[in-house]
């Protein structure tokens, strides 16, 4: 019992720590949202059911975090939204900073990673 109890709080933990960076994200142009959102729905049903109800029942992020849940979609504007921001962002990483080479390929590498995984995610059930 004692376990249990400390898994459910540790997801609940968790699931407000994604919560709040979801937030951050919404709020900053250099943080994905709602991955962390998805995240953090993930945590809640595992821990608190009236969190997970909540948190799939927001305006915006609600229909994007279910369809994630139910059937693993990314709707078609969601992907080219993602795909845009991430190149924005990562591509002024790229050509307006003074980093090393290898921090810059790392970074390619990583928005190619980011992309390659959204395109490959159904877009319908």
């Amino acid at each position: 019992m004692p376990v249990k109890f400390a898994l459910k709080t540790s997801f609940f933990i968790f699931g407000w720590l994604a919560l709040v960076l979801g937030v951050i994200g919404a709020l900053l142009p250099i943080m994905p949202t709602t991955p962390f959102l998805i995240l953090a729905a993930y945590f809640f049903s595992k821990s608190s059911p009236r969190m997970h109800s909540w948190l799939t029942s927001l305006p915006y992020f609600g229909n994007a975090i279910i369809d994630w849940e139910q059937n693993r979609v990314i709707k078609p504007r969601a992907k080219w939204v993602a795909i845009f921001i991430i190149c924005a962002i990562f591509g002024s990483s790229i050509f307006f900073t003074k980093i090393y080479l290898a921090l810059k390929l790392m970074l390619i590498a990583l928005a190619f990673g980011c992309i390659g995984f959204i395109l490959t995610r159904k877009s319908h059930p």
